[in-house]
């Protein structure tokens, strides 16, 4: 949505760069209103428990999807059909299509998905908007070509065969913890989604749609689906080939006890909110498992889980549109508004910073969780990324909300020791840190057929490790202690050629880079070294000639667009985050980048921001570019991208806030 227009006072906020060494003697106060503007919209954004929230948008298959599982379900509620059917068809473009980014290229399977949810929901083939999508998926090759998960809803209802999917026998269920393909090998998202996939793949159910819904219309004859590539592809393919044969056998003596292990499984792992791990895919494929298991839509676990969707995971608009997120992302954002306004200089004492605090610290996980299976014997500790997540503690969110509690002045010895040392302790053997698991590495469970949808381990990634060693910094912790120095050598070793850092969950190098020089810096290492040294090179040559910074999704798959793409606020701020940790704060590019946000500044104190500059998957299948075998296109078919709504406006501010602190110093 634009926001109000920019007026002359904030346009003007910060003067034309001078020339290297001059100074202008409005350049203080001029700031210090766009901070301040800024403070105040996040004051007057917060919740009265505390916490700060916006939407995480990602794509259209949230909405379609949610349309499916009703469908299957038997639970549609025509009123919010309308609504979401019609917010599909608002990010529908041009040429047909449906895309997973703001600019990404069509996406065949995100269109089948949408092309079938409307039809469901009553849109006719004739409609013009369903002929270019239907156009559109089959020049593509139609459903043939789609990605697995966009198969399997099509077999739910009759419109793909089961047994041309590839196979996943409930069994796995009962793997012993280091088999190298038991559940724990997967992701804690992939696990949540495996788990009731393995459910609904040995029950095969199939849910009766009109004709009018069928997709006939969406064979391509002669399209046939991505070959087997090397020795690895051609493998694991006879490993299905095998699966296959032994499900057709007529007796599987352990069946029966692994689907009640997979069936006790879900609803242990249910959270409080009626999701599961706090995001869609397993909390849509949990409750459609549950039902093929005889659980009715009145079951205490089915019912929790539909009323939870229909609360603060749907977006009601004013117009009548509903949007479904795939996450909730609280916590995060809380602790990101919380750090921005106390490095800004919003004193502690704050009544609003500390009833920020206060929500953070009632957030604190003190239960076991999936985690224990790799880091037994380890207080309980940490912050997941929603409202209700208790299983999976998120050590990212962990990094940022201590920091946050700490520049807010609320970190006691007891939370100080306790949630330390469960971070320190989630630490893989490599040095780095992990989203949600400990030496989460083995690459076997992304080269299986099934494994074509997105990232399928959790290995350590540089963004992670860098807010783990900021955090560390600002708690004493120096380079002379071993889990700092190892944090360190895996950061350094993680360096690009050309003096960036890859971005495994913000896009992409900008988000590295603007994490990791803020780290070296926290915990004392030299900021005059060479790796620092290359690292402001690379972004004094990433600079737009607007003063901004952007790099867009592509990045991801296309090297030559690291570090380029049309200028954001959000990604500006890494920049000047990463150029003021190097000590370079009173430099051209710095004062170009602090004016560029200065300019852009709505007269509400916001900022605007289209691009996605979140990422939840890559799609690699393994989190990081080395080492793996990448299928994809800029289109990032097996990618995730996020588009976080507080993004543009609380890296901003943390960054101005820390330039402004930079320029008296």
């Amino acid at each position: 949505m634009i926001g109000p227009e920019r007026d002359a006072t904030v346009a003007s906020a910060l003067p034309a760069p001078p020339a290297a060494g001059e100074a202008s003697s409005s350049d203080g106060l001029q700031l210090d209103l766009v901070v301040e503007r800024a403070q105040s919209w996040f004051f007057r954004e917060q919740f009265d428990e505390g916490y700060f929230w916006a939407e995480l948008e990602s794509n259209a298959t949230m909405d379609a999807e949610y349309l499916l599982l009703t469908q299957f379900l038997g639970a549609r509620d025509d009123q919010i059909w309308r609504g979401v059917a019609q917010d599909i068809r608002n990010y529908q473009r041009e040429d047909g299509s449906w895309a997973l980014y703001h600019g990404a290229p069509g996406d065949l399977s995100t269109t089948i998905e949408c092309y079938f949810a409307l039809k469901l929901a009553g849109d006719g083939a004739d409609a013009r908007h369903m002929r270019k999508a239907r156009e559109f998926a089959r020049a593509r090759g139609g459903i043939a070509c789609a990605r697995t998960f966009t198969r399997i809803w099509l077999a739910l209802f009759g419109q793909y065969p089961w047994d041309e999917l590839p196979a996943m026998p409930p069994e796995l269920m009962l793997l012993p913890k280091k088999a190298p393909l038991n559940i724990y090998r997967f992701s804690s998202w992939a696990r949540g989604t495996i788990v009731p996939l393995l459910v609904l793949m040995d029950a095969r159910p199939v849910r009766s749609v009109p004709e009018a819904a069928r997709l006939d219309d969406l064979m391509v004859p002669a399209a046939q689906p991505a070959r087997a590539r090397d020795f690895v592809d051609r493998a694991f393919l006879a490993l299905d080939r095998a699966l296959h044969l032994y499900d057709r056998l007529p007796v599987h003596p352990l069946r029966a006890r692994a689907l009640d292990e997979a069936e006790r499984w879900i609803l242990a792992h249910q959270e409080a909110d009626g999701s599961w791990g706090g995001i869609q895919p397993p909390w849509v494929y949990s409750l459609m498992a549950l039902h093929a298991r005889g659980h009715s839509l009145d079951s205490p676990a089915v019912e929790k889980g539909l009323r939870g969707m229909h609360e603060r995971w749907m977006i009601r608009r004013a117009d009548g549109t509903v949007r479904v997120q795939a996450c909730l992302s609280p916590v995060w954002d809380t602790g990101l508004a919380l750090l921005a306004l106390c490095e800004s200089g919003v004193p502690a004492e704050d009544p609003r910073v500390q009833r920020a605090a206060q929500w953070l610290l009632r957030e604190e996980i003190r239960v076991p969780g999936d985690w224990c299976v790799q880091v037994p014997g380890v207080e309980p500790s940490g912050w997941a990324f929603e409202f209700e997540n208790d299983l999976y503690p998120d050590v990212d969110d962990t990094a940022v909300v201590l920091l946050a509690l700490e520049r807010a002045g609320a970190v006691d010895p007891a939370l100080r020791e306790r949630a330390v040392s469960w971070m320190l302790a989630m630490q893989s053997a490599n040095g780095g840190f992990a989203a949600f698991d400990k030496d989460n590495t083995s690459r076997l469970s992304a080269l299986i057929p099934f494994a074509d949808f997105g990232e399928m381990i959790d290995p350590p990634s540089v963004d992670v490790t860098a807010h783990v060693l900021e955090t560390l910094g600002a708690f004493g912790f120096g380079r002379r202690d071993g889990r700092v120095r190892r944090a360190l050598e895996y950061l350094y070793r993680g360096q690009e050629k050309e003096g960036s850092w890859f971005g495994r969950w913000g896009v992409n190098h900008l988000y590295g880079t603007g994490a990791v020089l803020p780290a070296l810096a926290a915990v004392g290492e030299p900021l005059d070294g060479l790796a620092a040294r290359r690292a402001v090179r690379w972004l004094e040559q990433r600079q737009n000639p607007d003063g901004g910074f952007g790099e867009t999704c592509a990045s991801y798959v296309d090297r030559a667009m690291r570090g380029r793409g049309e200028s954001t606020p959000s990604q500006t701020a890494w920049a000047l985050l990463a150029l003021v940790a190097a000590g370079r704060t009173d430099t051209l590019a710095a004062r170009r980048a602090a004016r560029f946000l200065a300019d852009r500044q709505r007269t509400d104190g916001a900022w605007d921001e289209e691009q996605f500059t979140g990422c939840g998957f890559p799609g690699y299948g393994i989190g990081e570019e080395r080492g793996a075998r990448i299928r994809e296109g800029r289109e990032l078919s097996a990618g995730f991208l996020i588009r976080y709504h507080l993004y543009r406006n609380c890296f901003p501010l943390l960054a101005l806030g820390r330039y402004r602190a930079g320029m008296t110093t």
